[in-house]
């Protein structure tokens, strides 16, 4: 655990009680050895608040991104960059905006999971939201541990991202549709090493520093209808599993979440992610996802 940090829970109990952070959502991937969530709007409160999201009187602020080392409970994660603040320090943004390039500290940057490239090193992929402008396009962060936490040390492209929103839909980009793109983990900052699907028809396949920028649909997808999730490999039944949700999706539902806000809909549970160091054998999935800016967590068996 690095020097600076907090732990706290982010479970169902988490409520909005300091030092717990209500966030959305987090996603895991390792680097170093460890595991790490990296997690959408933070939220945090009074250190005497009761549960309640960003309407509570009680709430404070909001950090756009921040990131966690995991531990052994899926309910208890340790935040990393820390602030000041006292009582309880907040988490600092993980991926830092740059106001060069006009960016704000209101401007969301929704990341992936971190992707290791080598020991000690990583990349996280991200979109950077201008909030009422929309989405300005998809980064690549290079990382390095620092002091033990995942730390980014530059932003690649001319103004933090090398996918410019509406001209690609990579990678894993939608619009109805899914579409993909592949690199090898040390290339990952080097973007004509980038590979893209254009489909299965002739002239089709993998294109190498081409992204497709029209003909999107049926033939260039990977998957249809679908938002956000996590691909994990499982060990018992060796093959890649892709866990996702979201209330526009039409696949087999293993659970129904009941939403916390008295009147509240299930159009606010989303981001279903995996946490696969909890059982390395792939024959159960812990599945975290996001509820009313709460972290909810089940436990699913697999039987393929």
């Amino acid at each position: 655990m690095a020097a600076n940090s907090v732990e706290s829970d982010v479970g169902i109990c988490a409520a909005c009680l300091a030092p717990a952070h209500p966030a959305r959502p987090g996603v895991h991937g390792v680097v170093g050895s460890r595991w790490y969530g990296v997690y959408g709007d933070t939220l945090w409160c009074t250190a005497t608040s009761q549960p309640g999201g960003d309407d509570s009187p009680a709430f404070e602020g909001m950090v756009r991104d921040s990131v966690a080392q995991m531990t052994d409970d899926p309910l208890v994660v340790r935040f990393l960059h820390l602030n000041d603040d006292q009582p309880v320090p907040h988490p600092l943004q993980f991926i830092p905006f740059n106001g060069s390039w006009g960016e704000t500290d209101m401007y969301g940057f929704g990341g992936t999971s971190i992707v290791e490239t080598a020991d000690g090193e990583g990349a996280v992929f991200y979109l950077v939201n201008a909030n009422e402008q929309g989405l300005q396009g998809a980064g690549v962060a290079r990382l390095a541990l620092v002091s033990g936490a995942p730390t980014a040390t530059q932003r690649l492209g001319n103004n933090g991202y090398w996918w410019p929103a509406g001209s690609t839909q990579y990678i894993y980009g939608r619009n109805t549709y899914l579409y993909i793109a592949r690199v090898r983990a040390g290339d990952a900052y080097t973007l004509s090493a980038y590979e893209y699907w254009w489909g299965r028809s002739s002239g089709g396949g993998w294109k190498m520093g081409q992204p497709l920028t029209t003909g999107f649909g049926a033939d260039t997808a990977v998957m249809w209808i679908t938002r956000q999730g996590q691909v994990v490999w499982s060990e018992a039944y060796a093959c890649y599993i892709y866990v996702h949700l979201g209330p526009w999706t039409p696949d087999v539902t293993v659970y129904t979440a009941t939403p916390i806000k008295e009147g509240g809909t299930a159009r606010f549970t989303y981001a279903g992610v995996v946490h696969p160091y909890l059982d390395p054998s792939g024959r159960t999935l812990t599945i975290s996802y996001t509820n009313n800016n709460y972290i909810e967590i089940i436990r699913v068996a697999i039987n393929l």
